[in-house]
């Protein structure tokens, strides 16, 4: 194996993120039927949070909570409250990826995984626990922990830190987003693989190592590199 380390990210890299589904589900509880165009609203206001959280300008917190502030005020129900119903219902409706476990059981005692991830701590450890996922895992580094987000170089050697510093050119950043994950793993000097599975344009600027669209092409890629 050409890598001593694999790093992952989790949202649409190893497990499904149906945000949609998860705040239908959510909503549920409050006899809400979330629909379409609620989602388009609250993906207007929950996207550029996502952007300025990755830019440093607000903590996980402000994001969790500024994204539920107008159903909050709807509801009469406190924002942190429906932020915790959010990431309880994405625990419960989620899976690993097709080709995920067969990647993960294929890598494991050939190289070290790690997971480096902009998600928010209950979600992913849940998740990783529920999935069964954990034990693959010598590495799982949370931005919300941290206080610093991908693509920002500082999480980045936080985790190469937590990992001993190996080489650089022999760690390897796997990633569905191109602004975080590949963006990031270049200015951390790591080499990086774009899982692009929706033939997405590459970001002017963000050149990745290779691209793959699935996780079964990757396990290929990574057993012939």
């Amino acid at each position: 194996m050409k890598w001593d380390w694999i790093l992952f990210d989790a949202d649409e890299t190893l497990f499904t993120f149906d945000a949609f589904g998860g705040l239908q589900r959510m909503f549920l509880d409050y006899s809400v039927t979330f629909t379409d165009k609620d989602f388009q609203d609250y993906q207007a206001v929950n996207k550029p949070l996502w952007v300025d959280y990755q830019n440093g300008a607000i903590t996980a917190l402000q994001l969790q909570v500024q994204r539920f502030e107008s159903w909050a005020e709807r509801l009469n129900v406190p924002a942190s409250d429906l932020n915790t119903a959010f990431l309880n219902a994405m625990a419960d409706i989620c899976a690993p990826l097709p080709g995920a476990l067969a990647l993960l059981s294929a890598l494991k005692g050939n190289t070290r995984l790690g997971i480096i991830t902009n998600g928010f701590t209950a979600l992913q450890q849940i998740r990783l626990e529920r999935t069964g996922l954990r034990d693959f895992f010598d590495l799982l580094v949370i931005s919300e922990q941290v206080g610093v987000a991908k693509p920002d170089k500082k999480i980045f050697d936080y985790a190469l830190t937590q990992m001993g510093n190996p080489a650089r050119e022999r760690v390897l950043m796997v990633g569905d987003t191109a602004e975080s994950d590949i963006l990031g793993g270049i200015n951390a000097g790591l080499s990086t693989v774009w899982l692009n599975a929706h033939g997405r344009e590459l970001p002017a600027g963000i050149t990745p190592d290779k691209q793959v669209a699935s996780l079964d092409e990757l396990q290929q890629w990574l057993f012939n590199a």
